[in-house]
């Protein structure tokens, strides 16, 4: 029983009984006085679309708004670390909600950040700041062998999938997409019609247990694939190697959750559970991955595919690099992921102790690119905790060409991090399995904020970039960014981050020496 019925049935009892006492003792009826109104607020509570949590716990809910409203303002500032310790502001939670209300998101009396501290970042501004008029920058993905190249945003919704998601939240984030104009990962759950209902731009995400594009046996099926990779809003493909928040572990998907309608979209028996592998069986070496790249590019008809991975051990992506140059296929985009990565679906060790936190693993893989003369040929898309446009501009100077977001679309979708997604109890019905909950998430108002949010990051995106002098985002560079070391020792990224030369890892001779000992382990024959 949820809370909205619990609630009618105690208003209905509770006026009921007043009504009987009155017939037997006339002052009961004063009891309406008190009742009336509470019952009044719950309905007014359960008839809004704008508050999910309302609209789940009519009046009870509202406790949670009165006490935001008088907790002290230092609970906003620092209160959780990344993986680099650099602090996360509660307030960024708080800049989302903002901006995909459509509400004013400036703060009066200046920075609350402690601009002396160690770890603390920040950008330049030249006193010759441009002005850049295009409030949508697009990036062109699409290498050499790609015949239907797409236009993609600087900012899009990363993977998340219907299941793990409930399908009014990824409905939500379909709609908003299309309203902003940007990309949806579906996530490895496969392309459900909730992810098609919005008509937004669709990324479809391959994973090991290859949902929607499997044989009975759990096998890729080409067959089913190409269906649905040639459909109109099926833009790009990625291959899911591995994710941050947990990098090398598989996944059960218990058979009570495998309803008829998951089953069909994954392509599953009805009712049994299904499990994601730790590694793929389409493929077992890097020059295997690159030839599964070019099929996947065959069936789709020609669109950019890539794949997803966290960066771990150092010589298997030079492997695959290696793979590039032996076989001429290139991916046309690699998303990398950070360790630091969420989940509601992975052991406390995964989450917190394995992979490359973003910021190492992007500067790498673009390093390493650069390296064998192989960076022009793809795109590389960053998918880490970013809220900000400021998070926006780290990414890219340290090579990132656009980026890939989770969480904040979540926050602009209403999440408040309860930290119930595991558990089916989500209170703003985004991450449940749950249809009663789902429902109180109203699709069309939360698909407007997820476009606002959008569209608000990324028009001060540009305005960073032209603060900076810049004439594009395509110029940020690892020299924009600063940051303190400890006191007065500031650094700039490409201090911190130095980049290599190009082709330099192709030759003994140019070869960098913290690169020689991972090339010499590198295989194209395995990983």
């Amino acid at each position: 029983m949820t809370i909205r019925q619990l609630f009618v049935i105690v208003s209905v009892a509770t006026c009921a009984l007043i009504l009987l006492l009155s017939y037997f003792w006339s002052p009961a009826l004063y009891a309406f006085v008190v009742a009336l109104p509470i019952i009044g607020l719950g309905v007014q509570d359960m008839l809004q679309k704008t508050h999910s949590i309302r609209r789940l716990y009519p009046v009870f809910g509202r406790f949670r708004y009165m006490l935001e409203a008088v907790r002290p303002e230092i609970q906003q500032y620092f209160v959780e670390s990344d993986l680099s310790g650099t602090p996360i502001p509660r307030e960024f939670r708080s800049l989302v909600y903002q901006r995909a209300k459509g509400a004013r998101d400036t703060r009066p009396f200046g920075t609350i950040m402690d601009v002396n501290r160690d770890g603390y970042e920040w950008m330049n501004h030249s006193l010759a700041p441009k002005h850049i008029g295009n409030h949508d920058p697009r990036i062109l993905f699409g290498g050499p062998d790609c015949t239907k190249p797409y236009s993609a945003s600087a900012l899009n919704i990363s993977a998340m999938s219907y299941g793990s998601l409930s399908s009014n939240a990824i409905q939500a984030l379909s709609r908003g997409a299309k309203i902003g104009g940007f990309a949806h990962n579906t996530g490895e759950g496969s392309l459900s019609p909730h992810h098609l209902s919005g008509g937004a731009d669709i990324i479809w995400q391959i994973g090991t247990g290859y949902f929607g594009c499997r044989d009975s046996e759990g096998n890729f099926n080409p067959k089913t694939f190409a269906e649905k990779a040639t459909l109109p809003e099926v833009k790009m493909i990625e291959i899911k190697l591995s994710q941050g928040a947990k990098p090398g572990h598989g996944g059960l998907l218990p058979g009570p959750k495998v309803t008829e309608e998951i089953a069909a979209i994954r392509d599953v028996p009805v009712g049994v559970t299904v499990a994601s592998p730790a590694a793929h069986s389409a493929f077992s070496t890097p020059k295997e991955l690159l030839e599964f790249v070019k099929t996947l590019r065959e069936l789709s008809g020609g669109k950019p595919i890539g794949f997803k991975m966290c960066l771990g051990n150092k010589h298997e992506f030079l492997g695959i690099c290696k793979a590039m140059l032996e076989t001429n296929i290139t991916p046309d985009f690699i998303t990398v992921d950070g360790g630091e990565g969420g989940t509601g679906a992975a052991p406390i060790e995964m989450t917190n102790s394995v992979g490359t936190p973003l910021r190492d693993g992007l500067m790498y893989i673009h390093n390493t690119l650069i390296g064998v003369g192989l960076r022009d040929r793809m795109r590389i898309i960053a998918s880490g905790k970013m809220f900000s446009a400021f998070h926006i501009v780290r990414a890219m100077a340290l090579g990132a060409d656009t980026v890939n977001s989770a969480r904040s679309f979540m926050l602009s979708l209403g999440c408040i991090q309860a930290r119930s997604c595991n558990t089916d109890h989500c209170p703003t019905g985004i991450a449940t399995s749950n249809p009663q909950r789902a429902k109180a998430l109203v699709v069309t108002d939360k698909a407007q904020r997820v476009a606002n949010y959008h569209a608000e990051t990324v028009k001060n995106l540009v305005e960073l970039a032209g603060a900076a002098g810049l004439n594009s985002i395509q110029e940020l560079e690892p020299r924009h960014i600063q940051r303190r070391i400890q006191g007065n020792d500031v650094r700039t990224y490409a201090e911190l981050y130095p980049t290599i030369d190009s082709g330099c890892l192709l030759s003994d001779d140019t070869r960098p020496d913290a690169w020689k000992i991972d090339w010499s382990l590198a295989a194209v024959e395995h990983f």
